[in-house]
């Protein structure tokens, strides 16, 4: 993706808004200790329309918590279906609002015993008030196929059940909007995450896009458009909703951030930075439980992520230190990852080896760690990188090792997904140990596997991306034995799938250059000065694009 050169001016209003995330940060009152409801009314959150069995009262309470819900703000949205719970008790659908913030289906990790146990309740509770309206029980009916036996059932056949009955009231109802958004959801949720051809995304975006076109302010329509279409073949297919969604909610952390995901898939990176830059400060006012709301961690994780890629590594120093400054976070696997990630990827994206290696496991130290093995492999993963790209030998493999019970734990967990991560990320440091031994033929044999078992499953939606593609490590690693073309080929693969990273064009331009190929370099070169703030930046890269498109 390209686009004009970024100008200081715009710099300039980036760095102040991160400062103002600073100021934001000094105003947090610690000490809260209730969650912060959504004090803007439905009209800033988007347009629903839902009737319910009950008074005029009740149905502004349903229709706010319906739109947080499709929001995935889902604190809020279960303070609003229980505040119309005490209100009306005898609001059948109060209870069904209750029973849908508790499961969450397109994020990582799965409801605890607690929150099913209240899921369940909530939704015979809502039975045994006899809803009036067929639509009413239908809607019921769906959600208490993923609770029913949730002792005896796994998560994955339950999320399949809910699927099921949500398509038979999309079909029953073929103009209830909420009904199709829903399903929409649900079949995005029973996706396989192996698939390249992204046939339930399709399927969903399907159902989506002729939504949008008469339910353009929907929140539910906008937000499941963005995850329906949040792949490197479809993103293009979300541009019109990430660009609409700020408008209908311009307050709520989520809806600030959701367009990002395809800023990042098509590598528009003054986008993700700006947006992300809002959606933390917006997440700042709405703690849950007394911690700071996952949706802050999640929008630095972002964030350092674009900066990093415009090489704009002062200001991606400040996004460090921010998640660093505080310890008191949801206990979430979202703020897992993004307390994990950050740091790995500060030092990995500037190959900085020997911090890498030094970065301390489970900070911070008060978080649950022993919940999220998928999230510390990635500390271990840039400890044994770091380590094995210093020459320290041992210790690489000690984080390998460490990799490898963590693995164990993942499996045993049921999650195949970052399973299939955790692999990748021991077979790369595997690899250059075995490049660090002068073991070349071998190293290139497991590095090719790592790229390959990673590009088996696409990105998770918790992450702007890999804390480094195993892919364009690949094309490190190729160039490094000077196989400049092959090098190349690898480059040019990790770009399809992770669209104008710093890296991966540095290195698919010094690739290009070595082979001789003069055109290709100069266009990747030029695009990596369009990223970049290259009076500011001291890259590597940007010295080398600055010295070749200068004798060009």
């Amino acid at each position: 993706m390209q686009f004009n050169q970024i100008n200081k001016f715009v710099i300039l209003i980036i760095c102040a808004l991160l400062l103002s995330i600073s100021a934001g940060i000094a105003q947090h009152d610690h000490s809260h200790h209730e969650d912060a409801p959504i004090t803007v009314g439905t009209d800033a959150l988007g347009k629903v329309n839902f009737p319910i069995s009950g008074s005029e009262a009740a149905q502004q309470h349903f229709e706010k918590g319906l739109a947080l819900l499709h929001h995935m703000m889902y604190v809020q949205a279960e303070k609003e279906f229980s505040a119309l719970a005490d209100m009306e008790p005898g609001c059948a659908m109060a209870y069904w609002g209750i029973a849908m913030t508790q499961f969450h289906p397109l994020w990582p990790g799965q409801p605890g015993e607690a929150e099913l146990k209240q899921g369940w309740e909530a939704i015979q509770k809502a039975k045994s008030l006899n809803p009036p309206t067929e639509r009413e029980q239908t809607y019921i009916a769906a959600v208490e196929a993923f609770y029913k036996d949730w002792q005896t059932i796994g998560h994955k056949e339950r999320i399949a059940a809910w699927e099921a009955v949500q398509e038979k009231i999309y079909r029953q109802y073929p103009d209830d909007t909420d009904a199709a958004a829903f399903y929409a959801l649900s079949h995005l949720a029973t996706a396989p995450k192996a698939d390249q051809e992204f046939i339930h995304q399709k399927e969903a975006g399907a159902i989506l896009d002729k939504l949008f076109e008469k339910e353009p302010e929907h929140p539910g329509v906008l937000h499941y458009t963005i995850h329906a279409y949040d792949n490197p073949v479809l993103a293009n297919r979300a541009v019109a909703a990430a660009r609409a969604y700020d408008k209908i909610a311009p307050d709520v952390p989520h809806a600030l951030h959701m367009p990002t995901h395809i800023f990042v898939r098509l590598g528009i990176w003054p986008d993700a930075i700006s947006w992300n830059i809002r959606s933390a400060k917006a997440a700042l006012k709405y703690p849950s439980h007394g911690s700071i709301s996952h949706h802050y961690p999640h929008a630095l994780d972002y964030l350092i992520y674009g900066y990093l890629q415009m090489a704009a590594d002062k200001e991606a120093e400040n996004v460090l230190k921010q998640i660093l400054a505080d310890d008191n976070y949801q206990k979430t696997f979202i703020s897992a990852y993004a307390l994990a990630a950050i740091p790995a990827r500060y030092t990995l994206e500037r190959q900085q080896w020997a911090a890498a290696a030094a970065l301390e496991v489970r900070s911070p130290a008060a978080f649950p760690w022993e919940k999220f093995p998928g999230v510390e492999t990635i500390t271990h993963f840039a400890r044994g990188l770091g380590a094995a790209r210093s020459g320290n030998i041992s210790a690489a493999q000690k984080s390998k090792e460490r990799i490898d019970v963590l693995h164990q734990h993942i499996v045993e967990a049921d999650q195949q997904y970052w399973a299939v991560l955790a692999d990748a990320q021991r077979k790369t440091i595997s690899a250059w140990i075995a490049f660090a031994e002068d073991k070349k033929d071998e190293a290139l044999r497991i590095m090719r596997e790592a790229a390959d078992i990673e590009d088996s499953v696409d990105k998770h939606p918790v992450t702007p991306g890999a804390v480094l593609p195993a892919r364009e490590l690949l094309g490190e690693m190729l160039l490094l034995l000077n196989k400049p073309g092959e090098a190349l080929a690898a480059y040019e693969a990790s770009l399809k799938i992770s669209s104008n990273r710093f890296n991966s064009l540095y290195g698919a331009a010094q690739a290009a250059e070595r082979a001789n190929n003069s055109e290709k370099a100069k266009s990747y070169y030029s695009q990596l000065m369009q990223n970049c703030d290259d009076a500011t930046s001291d890259r590597p890269g940007v010295k080398q694009a600055k010295t070749f498109l200068a004798s060009d």
